[in-house]
């Protein structure tokens, strides 16, 4: 066979894997290069909040007693107790709202720090009585009465940490779905504006983490006022 009639077909093969080498490093690296542009991405964070006013009200009611006889202080706690709960009664409260808990009864000659020569009363007596209501406003009115029963003789513990009022918010369910929405609105809003300083274009979301709701009082005053606070992470590609 004639040589040049060899050299012909060879140098077309050779011209077609020419061709696809260059075909195939065409796509390879056109793939790695879309690769790498969605690894460019920015993470965000969103902000959510709203003052909502709290539902459930837990309002304790706590007195203190003293006395050398037991059984006496056990009769002046059970009257006192009948009291309060009268004048819950008559701020509109129904039994059902009202708890009265054991008393408490400590004999302090009893206790191994005890100086018996200087305790004046041997024994001490702690009621308390808990409104539990989601009457919030009527718990808030009634606790501005609560002078009518310091007239009655009643040393009612208002300072006493135990004795503190809560103020709960319990329908966190109902705003949860807009409150996500908002962060992640806010958290795009956020990544826009760092895609225009950078010059690109935001794309989908790559990922995103909702983080954990908060509920606060909105400030030491108004304990009946919450703040409800979420934080959105998200990721979101990023494009020239």
């Amino acid at each position: 066979m004639n040589q040049n009639n060899r050299i012909g077909p060879a140098l077309v093969l050779g011209l077609f894997l020419c061709a696809g080498l260059l075909g195939l490093g065409y796509w390879v690296t056109s793939g790695f290069m879309q690769v790498k542009a969605l690894e460019r991405s920015v993470t965000v964070k969103g902000l959510a909040e709203r003052e909502v006013p709290a539902d459930v009200a837990i309002w304790p009611i706590r007195f203190n007693e003293a006395g050398n006889d037991l059984v006496e202080l056990y009769q002046t706690v059970q009257a006192h107790n009948a009291l309060v709960v009268e004048f819950l009664r008559q701020q509109g409260f129904g039994d059902a709202e009202i708890s009265v808990s054991a008393p408490a009864m400590i004999d302090r000659q009893a206790q191994a720090y005890a100086n018996a020569t200087n305790i004046k009363f041997r024994y001490a007596a702690s009621s308390t009585i808990t409104v539990y209501s989601t009457r919030v406003d009527q718990v808030r009115s009634a606790m501005t009465r609560l002078v009518e029963l310091g007239k009655q003789g009643l040393a009612i513990a208002g300072a006493d940490y135990e004795a503190r009022t809560q103020f709960l918010f319990t329908r966190l369910n109902d705003i949860k779905p807009d409150m996500i929405e908002a962060a992640t609105r806010n958290a795009r809003e956020v990544a826009n504006k760092f895609a225009q300083d950078s010059d690109s274009r935001l794309g989908k979301i790559r990922r995103a983490s909702q983080g954990q709701f908060s509920i606060d009082d909105r400030d030491s005053n108004t304990p009946h006022i919450k703040k409800v606070r979420v934080v959105s992470t998200v990721e979101y590609y990023l494009s020239d």
